[in-house]
């Protein structure tokens, strides 16, 4: 089961039991040392992308991957009607503490609900886990929307980390996508099981999109590399292609 170790560095915050902070590390970074504190910040504290993001939220709000509910908890404090959904009981049970009124333990695949906003922050396109399961999961969440609703996600493009002293990159082409990583979760001595986790540079998360009938359109760059993006339903598959600036042959061609 994932994200054990996570629900229980959350649960042990919540309950002023904090002993250590969460480790984490990559299959291509060192160990670093997030924070449980980070995961309870206050609006004022989030990152800008997080804020424009929260600012954009209108209608029937879904957090995904709500974690410890900070997103969620600032947007049903100004009234939003919200739904917030974790995959771990711990992050479940730590929302219901913190007064968050409608959260459920499920993935987002068995979400069956409309929203008008679809929230997916922190690194959203990670949920996705692999580049060729990530198709499946737009259109999964193309399902979501209402009518004039929108998905927010945002991501990075990690293609620096590749980099060399001389600006060069290393990037293994017969390896894969580049942004396709294994992610590493450890707390008190206990390790989570390892997980896919999906960065998506915006170039390729507008063609996925492309791909399943959303249109894609970036709403700002944050500062290291990571961006927010907005998607919505396109009217068509000749609208999508032109609103994204792709030429469309005409019949005959």
């Amino acid at each position: 089961m994932y994200k054990v170790v996570f629900g229980a560095a959350l649960l042990d915050y919540c309950k002023g039991e904090f002993a250590e902070h969460l480790r984490t590390s990559t299959s291509i970074s060192d160990e670093e040392v997030l924070p449980v504190s980070y995961l309870f910040r206050s609006y004022e504290e989030m990152p800008f992308l997080e804020q424009r993001a929260l600012n954009m939220a209108h209608g029937k709000i879904l957090d995904v991957g709500c974690g410890a509910g900070s997103h969620s908890l600032w947007l049903q404090n100004k009234g939003y009607q919200l739904k917030a959904i974790d995959i771990s009981k711990g992050a479940v049970e730590v929302c219901k503490k913190r007064g968050i009124q409608h959260v459920e333990q499920i993935a987002l695949m068995h979400e069956t609900g409309t929203f008008d906003t679809i929230l997916l922050l922190m690194n959203g396109t990670g949920i996705f886990e692999t580049l060729e399961k990530a198709p499946l999961c737009l259109d999964y969440l193309k399902s979501l929307i209402s009518d004039g609703g929108q998905i927010l996600i945002d991501s990075s493009d990690i293609k620096y980390m590749y980099e060399d002293e001389d600006g060069g990159l290393w990037i293994d082409v017969n390896a894969g996508y580049y942004g396709e990583l294994d992610y590493f979760l450890s707390y008190k001595g206990n390790s989570e099981l390892p997980m896919k986790w999906l960065y998506l540079d915006f170039a390729m998360l507008r063609e996925l999109c492309i791909k399943v009938g959303l249109h894609c359109e970036k709403v700002a760059d944050g500062p290291h590399y990571d961006y927010l993006a907005r998607l919505t339903l396109a009217k068509n598959q000749t609208d999508n292609l032109l609103r994204q600036g792709i030429e469309f042959p005409e019949p005959g061609n």
